[in-house]
């Protein structure tokens, strides 16, 4: 880890972290430390509720095999999984039960988040931190990085991989949710997201080595339909009781819906001088 000050290497010291200049961060008693700059951010971040309604919906099984999908491109000997935008750390997890030996870095805005990656895994340390901001991960430590349906900062995922290192993305495809989408208020999926994907990939220096079809249904009741738009950007927009209203009237003849996930797994590695 470095120092989001000043970019020295951060030292354990009692209660949290601390860099050659004295710039010190404390562990939370909820088992995170947060690493900013303290120049602030525009950007929201998960609140509470949205991290419960998570939770609640990765519990149910809809996303597990997305995780086995990442989980298979884990090197069995990784020594460092970077989670950006990890969320609940429920795919960083997954990452790390493949890799017996890895250190896991889940790092999120949200401190509710942090909470929950702190208890997502022994092995894994919980970090706040903002992805647009200089990343408080060390140059070319990381054997893999995840980005699931996370904001994706190109120029500091490339600095933290190390040499043969992959970065794991998922994107949703446009048929992804697209039985619920519209009738919970979640964000339309542009047709052309892997293409900018891709050209992002390759403006950075970075290559595309593997992709990767995930598509997988499961049923969901009122409840689950209602954590799946509350748990992203419908959760900023809509009210709980407007989304649980907007279930109901989806599941008015019927116990549940069976709702499909389609994703891209994409693989990306630094591009050979």
């Amino acid at each position: 880890m470095r120092c989001p000050v000043c970019s020295a290497a951060l030292d354990i010291v009692e209660q949290g972290l601390r860099c050659a200049h004295a710039h010190r961060f404390d562990r939370a008693r909820q088992g995170y430390v947060a690493l900013l700059s303290g120049r602030g951010n525009r950007h929201r971040s998960d609140t509470a509720t949205m991290v419960a309604a998570r939770r609640r919906l990765l519990g149910a099984g809809l996303f597990d095999p997305m995780a086995r999908a990442l989980a298979r491109r884990i090197p069995p000997e990784a020594a460092v999984i970077v989670d950006a935008g990890a969320g609940t750390g429920h795919y960083l997890a997954a990452a790390l039960d493949a890799a017996p030996a890895a250190v896991g870095i889940g790092l999120d805005l949200s401190k509710y988040c942090a909470r929950a990656v702190a208890r997502a895994h022994p092995r894994a340390i919980a970090v706040v931190a903002d992805l647009w901001e200089p990343v408080p991960v060390a140059d070319a430590v990381a054997d893999a990085v995840l980005s699931v349906f996370a904001p994706r900062n190109v120029p500091e995922t490339a600095r933290m991989l190390a040499p043969g290192g992959s970065w794991l993305l998922v994107t949703p495809n446009p048929g992804h949710l697209h039985r619920v989408r519209a009738d919970l208020g979640m964000l339309e999926i542009g047709a052309d997201k892997l293409e900018r994907l891709h050209e992002e990939l390759t403006a950075g220096g970075l290559h595309v080595r593997h992709t990767e079809s995930v598509t997988a249904q499961a049923p969901l009741d009122a409840g689950l339909l209602a954590d799946l738009a509350g748990m992203g950007p419908a959760g900023f927009h809509r009210t709980d009781d407007e989304l649980r209203h907007a279930a109901r009237v989806l599941t008015a003849d019927r116990a549940t819906i069976d709702v499909g996930i389609d994703v891209t797994v994409t693989v990306a590695a630094a591009t050979p001088a």
